[in-house]
């Protein structure tokens, strides 16, 4: 009785393990932006919890158009290293104007 109790016991403790998932680390999809017209610039699963500063945007000239076709949620920021006070939230699968400018963007 007391051995099948003990089995019982690590086998649910197994199938607990093995049932939660692990953090991955990275947003699985595509996140695309525009740094010119008709210049197409993105990033392909970019890594979560950590700001990435938008190649191809500049102090003069900020990259705009993003489409959020990651399996996270994207907050865009106007300025580099996701700092200043405006930003954006986009869900995965929101695609925002050309109107939206951004400089860097942080994947939950």
């Amino acid at each position: 009785m007391r051995l099948r109790n003990t089995a019982l016991a690590v086998a649910s403790a197994v199938a607990l393990v093995l049932a939660v998932p692990t953090s991955a680390g990275a947003a699985t999809g595509d996140f695309l932006y525009k740094v010119g017209p008709g210049v197409p610039a993105g990033l392909a699963d970019p890594e979560s919890g950590q700001c990435i500063d938008l190649f191809g945007a500049t102090e003069a000239d900020p990259a705009f158009a993003p489409e959020n076709f990651t399996t996270s949620t994207a907050t865009v920021f106007l300025d580099f290293h996701c700092g200043g006070d405006v930003f954006y939230v986009m869900n995965p699968g929101k695609r925002l104007g050309d109107r939206l400018k951004l400089r860097s963007v942080v994947f939950s």
